[in-house]
């Protein structure tokens, strides 16, 4: 027995610590033909060791696997807590805005009043602060900087594929962009409109608040005195800006883009003076009941130019400023929204206007209707995203360049958004604030913070009405179909996928929902576009002006209308 124990003892011995599969093969065929004394024991005990070794290193392995994916997330949350830490830190450290000259610096109890005056729940309001914007730190990112390049890439093939088709057309290359010639028409008569609406604006709303806050501590009647220079605030925010630009566009027939700069112009500056007027009445009248102070609060003229061309709509007299301007900046931003314009151009050449000309041949049932919309959903996400980068992006970034305008978050990062209420507030950040604070929180203040779901009705309302208002104004005809979404579904969904919704699955539905709403807004605006031009009635009545021509809309296509090319 002792002799056979040492036989089995130098066998395990001799087994390697590693093994590998070809040695097991060895050692079983060793054991098959009867040439090692100890041919049981290595056969059993040396492949169950082996087996052990195996399963024990595939554990190490997995156990290597879950440690690196927690050390990752343990690393990623230290990182955005340093950033953020880091942010707020150099927020605190952001020097005060320097008074204006008749402006002086207000003391802790006129401070107390302003903030009792502008209400409780808004502060003191939007903070300033210097930051760039999101897309010029991603780009700095290569894998971020490859999907630009993919979009370049696709309109390289979009102009590509347009002049391969007009050569094998005409037999030569079309190289004529009729379009934006028809789009942008009467530009001359745009840039006068714009001029006296400017003008206008610089001169009016400052001229009343500086004769208002002159004389309002002096007047025996303030209160009338205020009614009255409000009142005329009023009637030219809805007869000087209101009423004579959109007759203006109106009567002289402006076509699509040109209607658009105007109308949009017409918005952004009647928002802007709203602002200039609710920023500097509060402090005119918490200084009012300080007996002490003796100077009017009125902002330097300067300071009010440069508020209506700086990219925000909410009124200071300083803003975060950077020491130099690039230019080489400002020359790639303008230069990137003249690629976003020929960019649209071609989507429109190639992926609209060849599938919606021929609309007035086809019959308005619903299964026209589910190609249509599915039809337009990547054109509409190409707009969409070209409207976002042409003028969130890039337009907005090159007047803050120029302006030396430091704080660049005109958007946030909407694309990430898992709710439409997180999608609502971060894609247009500079609109959200005005809204924000002079829709949403004026209301609150003035129902004493009752009604929250009425001031986000509210806010949602006025939105609505005016996106629908430039669309109706500028296609020339009146088809609600972005008011309903605002109202129907976005405040439908603006509830059911709330802030409360996390994970990724809510970031999908919220792109779903946002595509098929790109492709309902082309396919239906396209189509009343074409049975306005295809079906024109002669003397229409005002309930025949809101039905859409594009139910009724059958006829043959007019050669006339085909020639103009859109």
């Amino acid at each position: 027995m002792e002799s056979g124990d040492d036989g089995v003892l130098r066998c395990r011995r001799a087994l390697p610590k590693m093994p590998t599969i070809s040695d097991l093969d060895d050692i079983g065929g060793e054991g098959s033909n009867g040439e090692n004394p100890c041919n049981g024991e290595i056969h059993s005990n040396g492949k169950m060791e082996v087996e052990q070794l195996i399963s024990k290193k595939l554990q190490l392995k997995r156990k290597a696997e879950h440690l690196k994916s927690d050390l990752m997330k343990q690393f990623d949350s230290q990182v955005l807590e340093f950033m953020d830490s880091l942010i707020e830190e150099s927020t605190s450290l952001e020097p005060a805005p320097v008074p204006a000259v008749f402006s002086p610096p207000l003391s802790d109890k006129e401070r107390s009043k302003l903030r009792h005056l502008r209400g409780s729940s808004q502060g003191l309001g939007k903070q300033f602060v210097v930051r760039r914007s999101l897309l010029d730190e991603l780009f700095e990112v290569d894998h971020i900087r490859t999907i630009y390049h993919m979009f370049i890439a696709l309109l390289i093939l979009f102009i590509l594929s347009t002049l391969v088709v007009d050569f094998i057309d005409e037999g030569r290359l079309v190289l004529d962009f009729d379009l934006l010639v028809y789009v942008f028409g009467q530009f001359p008569l745009v840039v006068i409109t714009w001029i006296c609406m400017f003008l206008s604006v610089l001169v009016v709303p400052y001229s009343l608040f500086h004769t208002w806050a002159s004389h309002y501590r002096e007047s025996r009647h303030g209160t009338m005195w205020s009614l009255l220079l409000g009142s005329l605030f009023l009637l030219y925010q809805g007869l000087g800006l209101g009423f004579l630009p959109t007759f203006v566009v109106v009567t002289n027939s402006f076509p699509p883009a040109s209607c658009f700069i105007i109308i949009l112009e017409q918005v952004r500056l009647m928002m802007k003076a709203h602002s200039y007027i609710r920023e500097n009445v509060p402090k005119v009248l918490a200084l009012a009941k300080d007996k002490s102070s003796s100077s009017p609060v009125i902002p330097q003229l300067s300071h009010y130019i440069y508020f209506l061309f700086a990219p925000t709509l909410i009124y200071r007299d300083k803003y975060p400023r950077n020491p130099i301007i690039r230019w080489s900046y400002v020359a790639s931003k303008l230069l990137q929204v003249l690629g976003c314009l020929f960019y649209a151009y071609y989507v429109f050449v190639r992926l609209c206007i060849p599938q919606f000309r021929s609309i007035s041949q086809q019959h308005f049932d619903l299964r026209a209707m589910v190609l249509c919309v599915f039809n337009s959903i990547l054109p509409g996400v190409l707009v969409l995203f070209l409207a976002f980068f042409a003028f969130l992006h890039c337009w907005l970034n090159a007047f803050a360049e120029m302006l030396r305008f430091a704080d660049r978050m005109f958007y946030k990062d909407w694309w990430n958004s898992t709710s439409f209420a997180n999608y609502y507030r971060t894609w247009n950040v500079v609109v959200h604030d005005w809204l924000y604070y002079y829709v949403y929180c004026d209301f609150l203040w003035m129902s004493k913070k009752r009604f929250r779901a009425a001031g986000m009705l509210l806010v949602f309302t006025v939105s609505a009405v005016v996106h629908e208002y430039i669309l109706a104004i500028c296609f020339g005809f009146f088809y609600p179909v972005l008011f309903c979404l605002f109202m129907c579904f976005g405040m439908m969904f603006n509830f059911i996928l709330h802030d409360r919704r996390k994970g990724p699955i809510w970031n999908v539905i919220m792109w779903t929902a946002l595509f098929l709403g790109q492709g309902v807004i082309i396919c239906l605006y396209s189509q009343e576009w074409y049975a306005q031009r295809y079906c024109p009635l002669q003397e229409p009545s005002f309930l025949e002006l809101l039905k859409p021509r594009s139910w009724s809309c059958h006829l043959q296509t007019n050669p006339a209308v085909d020639s103009e090319g859109l």
